[in-house]
C-alpha cells in the first residue's frame, strides 16, 4: 500500500509528493495550470457542490460534514480509481486549496482511504 499525504496546492511541489492529485472540484484560484505539478486532477472526489456550499456556510458543523462526506465515498465511483492509484504508487500527496488545515475534505478523504486500506 502506498503512503496518502494531504498538501496544500500553494505550497511548492517537493520531491517527496510523488503522485500529486488535486482533488477540488474548482481549480484553485491563482494557481496557473502548467506550474501546480499535478499528475491527475480528480474533481468527482471532492464533496458535492451542494455538500461544499453547506459546510461553508457553518464550519462548526465539522463533524456532520465528516458523516456526510464519507457517506457520499462510499457511494462515489472515482473512490475505485483513487485506490487504485494509492495501490499503484508509492506516494500519494492529495492537494487541496482550503485555508483551514484543520477542517478540509483533504483530511476527510486521506483518513477514509487509510481505513479503506487497512
Amino acid at each position: 500500500m502506498g503512503k496518502v499525504q494531504i498538501k496544500r496546492i500553494y505550497e511548492p511541489a517537493g520531491k517527496d509528493d510523488g503522485v500529486r492529485i488535486l482533488i477540488d472540484r474548482l481549480w484553485p484560484r491563482g494557481v496557473k495550470k502548467e506550474s501546480a505539478h499535478i499528475d491527475n486532477w480528480m474533481k468527482a472526489i471532492a464533496p458535492t457542490t451542494e455538500l461544499r456550499k453547506w459546510f461553508h456556510q457553518n464550519p462548526a458543523t465539522w463533524p456532520e460534514f465528516i458523516a456526510r462526506y464519507q457517506f457520499e465515498l462510499k457511494k462515489n465511483g472515482a473512490m475505485n480509481e483513487l485506490l487504485d492509484l494509492v495501490g499503484k504508487n508509492e506516494t500519494v500527496t492529495l492537494l487541496y486549496a482550503a485555508h483551514d488545515e484543520q477542517h478540509n475534505h483533504a483530511l476527510v478523504l486521506r483518513d477514509f482511504i487509510n481505513s479503506v486500506l487497512n
